[in-house]
């Protein structure tokens, strides 16, 4: 199954642990501050150990500020419909949208019968959780009077619908086995595996069994977010699936995302490190390796995408569908490259741009689609992201240095920004973008760069320069973490980290704008790869 076009989502799943309960709730605060999306936790109302999830999801929701949180997944034999549908909607609306619903037809039924629970067989417990479905969408839905269902398991006659959440609650539903893929693809806005119990390799033929029933039902495939509780370890030997260093891990997920539709991951685990690296490196590497991919080959989706999409490049002629560069000059080219004005900041200076080399002139006669134009408006709109979050960086530590702002409102600011890493200060913001522009300049050297170079020859000089500037941008990075430790050590720190920023501003601004004169019109040409 290809990619969906579904925005990526990153999140974690936590453990409820009671006799820590403080850390639990930490642990979902800094899952919001390292950047990612969305905060998971487990649903085991019989197990003693553990704090109750709603309760704890009220906690976090409260505690928190941007992240959606989620039961993964609520234990349905032990929470009515009627009620859990009421609780999700009255949480929704507490939090302004940012609750959705993972569901689960249970499990462990001693347990659950122990707790005054049913007892279900595996066909009577798929069954419920199509009522319970049946009874949720009622209790939402304030359009209708009231709510009937008559089920098996679950009957309700006249209940009067609400409150409606704040908005399109999703159900996600947890699924391994053929009628619950088939359920899901007939009735869920999710699917919610875990890694743990259905490995990658499994993947496409449930996904397969999915479809099939959603179209069965008159649905799309891309009616069905893909989720995927996953687990791994950070380490610098690749051993397998997650099992390896940051951008294994990147490359893996971007693969699923492009090849089954998988578009949230959810890293099960309470290790703190990994969660700050999953939100610092992971999600931001997996988000260009897609949105890179997407540029090249367009996908269906109703979902709005950043990044521009396009198809590999085709000739036509067709006077509508083409654009000609008129001139040999790039500056001719319909996608305009984002130019150097010229402003400096530092006075120290690490490279000589008189001795930049320029690629070959564009054939005057060569005409354009919209899609290959795409391609290269692409490069621009990433360089814009990093543009904007750059501008945002020295207006932080601008404040900081003429004393307008504290650390404490720094930290204000950052929770708003779309870079939000592990640390709540300006240093750590200043970290976390420095390892983005890394992850991106890697990306490049590891596969755009080798395909330019492969399939137009004489753009070799253009991308032995641009490489070479990577190398010294990563010399700049290095001092601003050195200026950073000096920055949290005494008064005069940043001042240090100022002028370190200001001359990131300088070469950062120059490369990006010197590659994009270079290489937006062979992207449009000869495609990301």
């Amino acid at each position: 199954m290809p990619d969906l076009g579904h925005d990526l989502l990153f999140g974690t799943f936590l453990t409820p642990r009671a006799d820590e309960p403080d850390r639990v709730v930490a642990l979902a605060q800094l899952t919001e501050q390292a950047g990612l999306d969305l905060v998971t936790v487990q649903d085991h109302p019989y197990q003693a150990r553990f704090l109750d999830t709603w309760t704890l999801l009220s906690v976090i929701a409260a505690r928190t500020t941007t992240v959606r949180v989620a039961p993964n997944v609520a234990n349905l034999p032990l929470r009515t419909p009627a009620v859990l549908a009421r609780s999700a909607a009255s949480l929704d609306l507490l939090t302004g949208g940012r609750i959705e619903l993972g569901l689960g037809a249970g499990a462990f039924w001693d347990a659950i019968a122990a707790m005054g629970g049913p007892r279900r067989t595996p066909a009577e417990s798929v069954e419920a959780l199509e009522e319970a479905i049946a009874v949720i969408r009622g209790v939402w839905d304030t359009s209708g009077r009231s709510v009937r269902v008559e089920g098996t398991h679950y009957t309700v006659k006249g209940v009067h619908p609400g409150p409606a959440p704040a908005h399109d609650v999703g159900i996600w539903v947890g699924a391994y086995k053929p009628r619950m893929l088939r359920l899901t693809g007939r009735l869920a806005d999710g699917w919610l595996p875990s890694s743990s119990y259905a490995g990658p390799e499994t993947l496409p033929g449930m996904t397969d069994v999915l479809e099939e029933a959603a179209h069965a039902a008159g649905r799309e495939p891309k009616d069905v977010r893909r989720l995927y509780n996953v687990d791994g370890r950070f380490q610098q030997r690749s051993a397998g699936f997650l099992q390896g260093p940051p951008e294994q891990w990147a490359e893996q997920l971007a693969e699923l995302t492009l090849t089954v539709g998988t578009s949230t991951f959810i890293l099960a685990g309470d290790d703190p490190d990994a969660i700050r690296r999953f939100g610092a490196e992971v999600a931001p590497a997996v988000r260009e390796l897609v949105e890179s991919a997407r540029a090249v080959e367009p996908v269906e989706t109703t979902e709005p995408v950043q990044a521009a999409r396009v198809v590999e490049p085709v000739e036509t002629t067709a006077p509508d569908e083409v654009v000609s560069t008129g001139s040999a000059d790039v500056s001719a080219f319909p996608v305009a490259p984002t130019p150097d004005d010229g402003t400096r900041l530092s006075e120290r200076t690490v490279w000589d741009e008189s001795t930049r080399p320029t690629g070959p002139a564009p054939d005057p006669d060569r005409s354009y689609t919209p899609h290959e134009q795409a391609a290269g408006q692409h490069l621009v709109d990433v360089h814009d992201h990093l543009r904007q979050e750059l501008a945002q960086l020295r207006d932080l530590v601008q404040q900081v240095a003429a004393g307008d702002a504290d650390p404490g409102v720094a930290r204000s600011h950052i929770a708003t920004m779309t870079i939000r890493q592990n640390r709540w200060t300006v240093g750590a913001y200043c970290a976390s973008y420095c390892r983005v522009v890394t992850t991106h300049h890697t990306i490049e050297d590891r596969s755009m760069f080798p395909h330019l170079r492969r399939a137009d020859p004489r753009l070799a000089p253009v991308i032995d320069r641009l490489e070479e500037e990577h190398h010294a941008i990563h010399d700049v990075l290095e001092e601003v973490d050195r200026a950073l430790v000096s920055f949290v050590a005494g008064p005069e720190g940043v001042r240090t980290v100022q002028g370190a920023v200001d001359l990131l501003s300088d070469t950062l601004l120059s490369h990006l704008s010197y590659e994009e004169r270079e290489l937006v019109e062979p992207l449009a040409r000869l495609g990301f790869a």
